[in-house]
């Protein structure tokens, strides 16, 4: 995930809260589900790119130490 990726998830993830709260402050139940729906998408889509790299990093571990 590029630089790019990333400023948009943290974006999304901000945005969504927002929307989340004002859902929440103004009775809005599908504004609030939509926030909640935003925020957890964008933060899944870091954990996945977190995930992907330590699976990255492990295999090269694995590699170098077969190498040696």
């Amino acid at each position: 995930m590029d630089i790019e990726d990333k400023a948009k998830n943290k974006v999304d993830q901000l945005g969504g809260k927002a929307k989340e709260t004002v859902g929440k402050l103004t009775d809005d139940e599908k504004m609030e589900a939509e926030g909640r729906l935003q925020h957890d998408k964008a933060v899944l889509a870091e954990d996945a790119d977190r995930l992907a790299q330590n699976v990255k990093n492990a295999a090269k571990h694995i590699k170098d130490a077969f190498t040696k």
